[in-house]
């Protein structure tokens, strides 16, 4: 079956419940068989390769790791039965889900300080 996204000022348009049913027809079967664990390893992968990309300054390969991160990202949603659209709306409602305000105030804290005084 092919599926024709909307098309607007000559780009794609594509909502993530779209998306995460796309990757669903793709590769539902072999996602399931790989188990929740399976794909969560591949997603992790994925966000590696991502970073790797990120700290060499390759746009292209930037643009496709972003790409399978989300890819596998669906992938572990459809596995798990989330529907991510439904989740990230609900979470994100145009305010930050902490301070509930938009745009964010909440206080900015670097990440490695943040673990650190959790004890991590």
């Amino acid at each position: 079956m092919t599926h024709n996204f909307l098309k607007q000022k000559g780009e794609l348009e594509l909502h993530i419940r779209e998306f995460q049913n796309l990757m669903r027809r793709l590769y539902f079967n072999r996602d399931k068989a790989r188990g929740f664990t399976g794909t969560y390893e591949w997603l992790t992968d994925e966000v590696a390769e991502l970073g790797e990309a990120l700290e060499a300054h390759d746009t292209k390969g930037i643009e496709e790791e972003f790409a399978d991160v989300i890819a596998w990202l669906s992938s572990l949603a459809n596995v798990v039965d989330v529907d991510l659209e439904k989740a990230a709306l609900t979470k994100y409602n145009d305010r930050c889900p902490k301070c509930g305000r938009s745009p964010c105030e909440c206080a900015f804290k670097e990440r490695k300080q943040a673990a650190s005084a959790q004890g991590r």
